[in-house]
């Protein structure tokens, strides 16, 4: 029995075809699979597949090659994937990778061939090919410290065939990965619907005295028993003062009476992730002045939705978003009109308690690919989490939803997760 069911073959087809569509003539494509990574003695990080081939492919096993070279002088050349060679050793110690017949019905790619098979494939068509795409992290947040299996595959091919122009696929796959289809709308939202159990559980468990890791635990426990491989991420499970560190992970101080609990938590469901931040009394109650600042953030979350539609520039989106916000802290006492008066406009007032972003594209990774500098258009799917955090008074409150940009208005993927103050306590407390 597979933990979830696969995309359609049909949905990988259309993916090649649209890259295959915005490649210049003559281009042939090579994409890889991401390594298993070592750890210590014999052990190994979990597998986690290479977006890029998931987009195109699905297949989600270690040395894969897919080559793309749609004017391949023979049709059987427009479309190569290479894969393991599965035997009974392997099926008997690591479970059977894929024979080829299952490789064509998952991914529609019709010519599978054995890995062995990638050296002497490549240099028969290179000499047919007027470029080569090769594929690196551009990711803006990428912080590449070790030599992937990717790097080690484009500096192969740039030694071996250094006449080949090279070209770059990311630019073509960020623009293409941003806009999901029906099946990947979908698949988001049952990853979003397993998040809205874990929280629902955890609205249950939370009281004075729990630990940190105690409430990721409750979450663990239910994504997996719902069919997830467990967190999109590192969650942050943040009480009190610790909510006030953006990337807080320790996730180990015992929840105070009094303090409010701040979670970035989202399961995984079939390598696409789901991204919620919600905000929890440890008390069961929020003070008034916990309430009022829940209120204010949650404000400027429901405005902001709003903002995002097809044609709006992210650049002005954030923008519009502080504004939002500046009002909200006006309104809390935090700044004064003086502030705003003599801010430095690279860096507003409201900064000073709302340091981060309010949204970016979520998908197959969490921070998904997308490229800022263009409108904003149906099908692409955000998070939008603002947030205030007060250190002096060891608060810090963030709330977070993943939505779908429509033609006309937005699809909220978690609007069936209780989100307003009075929802969250009444849930507590129940």
């Amino acid at each position: 029995m597979l933990r979830y069911p696969p995309l359609s073959a049909e949905n990988y087809i259309r993916n090649r075809a649209d890259f295959a569509q915005a490649m210049q003539p003559g281009g042939m494509a090579l994409f890889s699979s991401n390594d298993v990574y070592p750890t210590s003695a014999d052990g190994t990080l979990p597998f986690r597949q290479d977006s890029n081939m998931l987009h195109l492919t699905g297949v989600d096993q270690e040395e894969t090659v897919l080559l793309l070279f749609p004017q391949a002088h023979n049709p059987a050349d427009r479309e190569i994937l290479f894969v393991t060679e599965t035997n009974e050793e392997i099926a008997i110690w690591e479970g059977a990778k894929l024979t080829k017949a299952e490789a064509t019905a998952q991914t529609g790619v019709k010519q599978v061939q054995w890995i062995s098979m990638l050296e002497r494939t490549v240099q028969r068509l290179v000499t047919e090919c007027s470029s080569c795409y090769l594929h690196q992290n551009e990711h803006t947040r990428a912080k590449v410290v070790v030599e992937t299996r990717e790097a080690r595959f484009n500096s192969w091919f740039t030694k071996t065939y250094p006449h080949i122009r090279i070209e770059r696929s990311a630019p073509l796959l960020h623009r293409l990965r941003s806009v999901k289809s029906q099946e990947e709308i979908e698949r988001m939202r049952h990853a979003c619907g397993i998040t809205r159990d874990g929280f629902q559980r955890v609205m249950q468990f939370v009281k004075p005295g729990v630990t940190e890791f105690e409430v990721e635990a409750e979450y663990l426990h239910e994504f997996v028993r719902k069919g997830s491989r467990g967190f999109a991420y590192t969650p942050i499970v943040a009480s009190g003062a610790n909510a006030c560190v953006l990337h807080y992970i320790e996730n180990s101080a015992v929840c105070n009476d009094g303090d409010v609990l701040l979670m970035d938590v989202g399961a995984e469901y079939g390598n696409y992730a789901s991204d919620m931040t919600r905000c929890l009394p440890v008390s069961g109650r929020f003070t008034d002045r916990q309430r009022k600042v829940y209120d204010a953030v949650l404000s400027v979350m429901r405005d902001a939705m709003k903002l995002l539609r097809p044609g709006v520039s992210l650049q002005e989106y954030h923008k519009q978003v502080g504004e939002l916000m500046t009002a909200q802290l006006l309104g809390l006492g935090l700044i004064d009109k003086h502030d705003v008066a003599k801010q430095n406009p690279a860096w507003p007032a409201y900064k000073k308690y709302f340091m981060h972003g309010t949204s970016h594209f979520i998908g197959l990774d969490v921070h998904d690919v997308g490229l800022w500098h263009e409108p904003i258009r149906p099908g692409h799917v955000f998070t939008v989490e603002p947030g205030i955090y007060i250190l002096e008074e060891s608060l810090g409150i963030r709330l977070e939803n993943d939505i779908v940009i429509g033609e006309d208005g937005f699809d909220d993927l978690m609007g069936d997760i209780p989100l307003d103050a009075e929802a969250i306590e009444d849930a507590m407390n129940s």
